[in-house]
């Protein structure tokens, strides 16, 4: 076991063909959540992990399991994973990086016929970015017990079509979804951020997340007429919202160290150049990795908007439609992940996950931990996102070490 190397390569040749599903004209990949596209790179997926004797199987939520026996069938299996769903314009490696390690793990054990004691599986997590169905991480939130599996299938897009009706047309609606033993959950990722990269450190040892909440806001005033409609009786829909995209962004700057506070989707209707915006739908993103201050932050946005709202006249409709606090990560997993780059000989570090990921979710019913690598900048959910191959197979090689470990290979 001590001499067993994943193939770096193929990892990345895989990871390069995964990226032509959606590939967009500046290098990125707009592969949305139950598209015809994420059929395509789930089927290939299945193909993938058939191919190197895995049995596949789908839950009511689309989630994808590749199952690779182990010696002791009964124990719960060591699981990995991540979603090959992306942003609009995303890149190559967020999600993806996750399941085709995963997947190459699956086919080094393979081809040095290696037997662990307990079952692996790689899971393909179905809407973890949320850009198309919100909230996100709605597959791996279901499958923990965090939604409900019908509120999940009847989250609509903006076109109004249903993740039940969706994962039907696809066909990936299967039966069932969590309810089992699950013996332990890693989860490798890019970064997403410029620490690893600032610290010239090839491994994020992740120790836990920070905390989430997102909203979503309608701000309803009255449509009139930009001409004649003096200034001082305009009921302005659009004037309120742009109030609270301002708070917001103040409170973020306001709770550091730590916050972030983004308000990333708008919509102001009629959306006439001429007429005065009589409805704005916004979405709001706080996060803080202490939840008492993330607690407090929300208490701020509810009593400023609540004021802005009646100082222009304006109806106020808030819905939080997601929150988790922040989760430490099993510390023994977390070691694991440790103990795996320095096997490797890899330069590490503790970090806090600043994003929301499935480990998240999977934490709160299995011993999980994730491991990062860095991405070019610190950038990610865009097309020009990148990651260097050699950082890749590093998190790879830590991601066997650790799965080594739990699964008990001889």
């Amino acid at each position: 076991m001590e001499n067993l190397r994943i193939d770096g390569e193929r990892l990345w040749a895989s990871l390069m063909e995964m990226a032509e599903i959606g590939a967009t004209e500046k290098g990125g990949v707009c592969r949305l959540t139950l598209t015809d596209l994420d059929r395509q790179s789930r089927d290939l997926f299945t193909e993938w992990c058939e191919a190197v004797g895995c049995t596949t199987t789908y839950d009511a939520m689309g989630n994808i399991f590749a199952r690779r026996p182990g010696r002791n069938n009964d124990l719960a299996p060591v699981m990995t994973g991540s979603h090959l769903d992306t942003q609009p314009t995303g890149g190559k490696f967020d999600g993806a990086y996750g399941v085709l390690a995963g997947l190459e793990v699956l086919r080094t054990l393979h081809d040095a016929e290696v037997e662990t004691e307990a079952p692996i599986e790689v899971v393909c997590w179905t809407n973890e970015e949320g850009s198309r169905f919100a909230p996100a991480m709605v597959g791996s939130g279901v499958f923990a017990g965090e939604f409900d599996l019908d509120y999940a299938h009847g989250r609509a897009d903006i076109d109004g079509k249903t993740m039940g009706e969706e994962l039907e047309r696809i066909g990936y609606k299967g039966e069932g979804c969590g309810g089992r033993e699950v013996g332990a959950y890693f989860e490798a990722h890019i970064e997403q951020g410029p620490i690893l990269e600032r610290e010239e450190k090839t491994i994020g040892v992740v120790t836990g997340a920070q905390g989430q909440r997102w909203y979503e806001i309608t701000v309803v005033g009255q449509e009139s007429h930009a001409g004649p409609t003096p200034m001082a009786i305009r009921r302005d829909a659009l004037v309120g919202a742009s109030r609270i995209v301002t708070e917001v962004n103040r409170i973020g700057h306001d709770y550091q160290p730590g916050a972030c506070a983004t308000c990333g989707m708008i919509i102001s209707r009629p959306n006439s150049r001429n007429v005065i915006p009589g409805e704005v739908f916004l979405t709001i993103d706080f996060r803080h990795p202490d939840d008492g201050r993330l607690a407090e932050m929300d208490a701020e946005l509810r009593r400023l908007a609540g004021k802005i709202a009646e100082d222009g006249g304006l109806e106020l409709a808030l819905e939080q439609i997601l929150q988790f606090d922040a989760r430490p990560f099993d510390e023994d997993c977390v070691e694991l992940v440790r103990q795996g780059a320095v096997r490797g000989g890899f330069p590490h570090m503790d970090i806090i996950s600043g994003a929301g990921h499935d480990a998240v979710y999977m934490a709160g019913v299995a011993p999980s931990a994730m491991i990062f690598v860095p991405c070019e900048g610190g950038i990610s959910h865009n097309e020009i996102e990148n990651a260097e191959p050699e950082h890749l197979a590093d998190g790879c090689q830590v991601l066997l070490n650790a799965i080594l470990e739990k699964s008990g290979a001889k």
